[in-house]
């Protein structure tokens, strides 16, 4: 039991509400139990064709990934649609093969609509989606139309498992899921604690020390932020029913995000005793009482970090006792479903973004089908594919250009160690089935961590079932990876060529998100908001701080010439600790707003705010122009909004000159 409790906790603070278990879980059950059924009623009742597997695996994962609809009935709904949309399109395929150049523009264009369907919201991603997968397989598996009927046979096994496992097998819970992610905060607030720990028994700080420390507190922030997510908006409005449980949740999932904060920006100027930080970590209460009345009191920098290290516990035992209060009907969402309706509205025009996602991946396919084509006439499908995913999840051309890099990776990697695997299990099935289907629960595990990870797994799966099939060579494998490079290439170029989206603008859109949700927290405070309506303005520019350090990510890379990693950081820095002395500023400021001068600030803080949002994002790009750090601590033990202000206020004037 001990070993079973270590290896959940630490699933949990490295996965939040055990989110990324559950998709690969999910996918992989979908996956086997569509594939036995399949062979239970090839062997039992009549043959299937190869088709019907390949098109039941790649909508099982698709049905896992692509539909997104927040009901069990609009999942039904979209999936039965995407069914009939899958096999549709693999007549097509079928038909049009002894037509080939007509049935590659036909692909062509059924990408085109795929990707442009997507602005139509969740269900038509997840169609067009299936539309695209399935006529891959239909254009590489070659079916003849009297096997439709076991494809349709595929697919709807595929879709009913599907559906099953996520209702019934694997559902969503929010009551679950948010009691997992509180264990998760809870647990990367003791890592954060074992990091300061080891970072105090050192003589000196060193700068790796801060970014360790600063890693935790992302990591911190994105277990709060999950949890944040499993309660609905319609209990975290600005005046929710008093006494609300999940109200009382949220209150303290906020002051546990600050306070842990608070405690690294306090200890990075004064650092706490070993002794302190042990007791904290062993959650003894008389040996952390003891440890505080030894702290020496006239060093008003140390007193302060205790100070922030017992609001910590505090807090933590105050969210230990909301949420023993909460109730599974406390997080009811009374909201109208919105997943089925229509984001928006047909849009030709050159402006709508869907539109020219839409000609870029279809030009970028077209490139790729070219050169695939080029290199072999069976198996340039690989490079389309590759060309048509390098652009998923992506916004902007650095983007591309990195997912495109960790793709070609990935598969390299994956050909070299797939080759060893394959020989060594020599295609025999009761190795192949079960190591394969570990593989892809690998790679969907790490697919929201790493792209080049899960593109490896894949890598390797593919290379066990070639060696089942008896064609695995190396010549074979070269030629996937040549067809990958092929596509990646071609998908980076266009993204570079082709109504190119430049990190820049990326950054700028990102910049205005995060200054807009500044600005609404600051004019929520001057016109006397409540507390609770402060918090969520706060939580919101969280999410927007998220949003513009995803939006930098690209400029890190060792291939961006414009500026460089370490500049990146420290802006990011800025922006970071603006985010959280906006925090600190939201949880205090309801009784201070009434000041005169206290408004003349928050006028003032507006003022560069906006000046800030007009200038873009010229700080990532200037480098050595952003002002060095303050040096400024939090006193824990004062309620003052007014410090808040300020150092947003001081924040906001280091980003200020560095566009001059």
């Amino acid at each position: 039991m001990e070993i079973r409790s270590r290896v959940r906790d630490w699933l949990l603070a490295n996965d939040p509400a055990f989110s990324r278990l559950r998709q690969a879980t999910r996918i992989t059950a979908t996956i086997v139990s569509s594939v036995l059924l399949l062979m239970a009623f090839h062997y039992l009742v009549a043959p299937l064709p190869p088709a019907a597997y390949g098109l039941a695996v790649s909508l099982s994962i698709e049905g896992g990934l692509a539909v997104r609809d927040r009901t069990h009935g609009e999942q039904l709904v979209t999936r039965v649609i995407a069914v009939v949309a899958g096999v549709s399109m693999v007549a097509l395929a079928s038909l049009l093969e002894s037509h080939r150049y007509v049935s590659d523009v036909v692909f062509l264009l059924i990408i085109f609509l795929a990707v442009y369907g997507r602005s139509f919201g969740a269900r038509w991603f997840a169609v067009g989606m299936f539309a695209f997968m399935s006529y891959f397989i239909g254009a590489y598996l070659r079916p003849t139309a009297d096997q439709l009927p076991a494809l349709f046979l595929g697919a709807a096994v595929s879709a009913t498992v599907a559906h099953l496992v996520r209702t019934v097998l694997l559902p969503d819970n929010r009551y679950r899921d948010l009691m997992r992610a509180a264990a998760s905060v809870q647990q990367r607030v003791d890592q954060m604690l074992e990091e300061l720990l080891d970072v105090a028994r050192k003589p000196m700080l060193l700068e790796t020390d801060r970014t360790r420390l600063h890693r935790r507190e992302e990591r911190l922030k994105e277990a709060v932020l999950m949890a944040e997510s499993f309660i609905p908006t319609e209990n975290r409005r600005p005046e929710p029913e008093p006494g609300l449980a999940s109200s009382d949740v949220v209150i303290n999932l906020f002051d546990l995000h600050l306070a842990a904060e608070s405690v690294i920006v306090l200890s990075l100027q004064a650092m706490p005793p070993v002794a302190l930080i042990e007791a904290m970590l062993a959650r003894n209460s008389a040996e952390i009482e003891a440890e505080t009345t030894r702290i020496d009191r006239t060093n008003e920098r140390l007193a302060e970090t205790v100070k922030a290290l017992s609001w910590l516990r505090n807090v933590r035992q105050r969210l230990a006792g909301s949420l023993a209060k909460l109730d599974e009907h406390d997080l009811d969402d009374p909201s109208e479903p919105e997943s089925g309706r229509a984001a928006t509205r047909l849009n030709l025009s050159f402006d709508n973004p869907a539109l020219k996602s839409a000609i870029q991946i279809t030009l970028a396919a077209g490139i790729a089908m070219v050169f695939g084509l080029m290199l072999s006439r069976d198996r340039w499908f690989w490079a389309v594919l590759a060309a048509f995913l390098v652009f998923t999840n992506t916004r902007s051309r650095g983007d591309t250009a990195v997912k495109a890099l960790q793709r070609s990776a990935g598969t390299l990697f994956g050909i070299v160690v797939g080759i060893v695997a394959g020989t060594l299990v020599a295609g025999n099935i009761y190795l192949v089935l079960p190591l394969s289907a570990l593989c892809v629960f690998l790679a969907f595990y790490f697919l929201a961590v790493s792209y080049a990870t899960m593109t490896f797994f894949v890598s390797v799966v593919l290379s066990l079932l070639y060696s089942l099939m008896g064609v695995l060579t190396p010549e074979l494998l070269q030629l996937r990876l040549e067809e990958t490079l092929i596509g990646s290439i071609a998908g980076a170029a266009v993204a570079f060529v082709v109504f190119p989206t430049r990190t820049r603008t990326s950054l700028d859109l990102a910049i205005k998100s995060w200054c807009g949700e500044l600005t609404g927290l600051l004019q929520a405070a001057k016109e006397g908001a409540s507390g609770m309506a402060l918090i969520v303005r706060s939580q919101a520019l969280d999410r927007a701080y998220r949003d513009l350090a995803a939006a930098a990510k690209p400029l890190g890379v060792s291939w961006q010439l414009v500026t460089r990693p370490g500049h990146v950081r420290q802006t990011l820095a800025i922006f970071m600790g603006c985010t959280y002395w906006a925090r600190v500023f939201a949880r205090r400021v309801a009784d201070e707003a009434v000041d005169p001068t206290f408004l003349s600030d928050i006028d003032e803080n507006l003022a560069l705010v906006r000046s800030i949002e007009e200038k873009g994002a010229g700080y990532f790009y200037d480098v050595g122009r952003v002002a060095g750090p303050v040096d400024r601590h939090l006193p824990i033990s004062k309620d003052d909004a007014g410090l808040g202000l300020e150092m947003i206020g001081i924040s906001l004037n280091r980003l200020h000159p560095a566009v001059g």
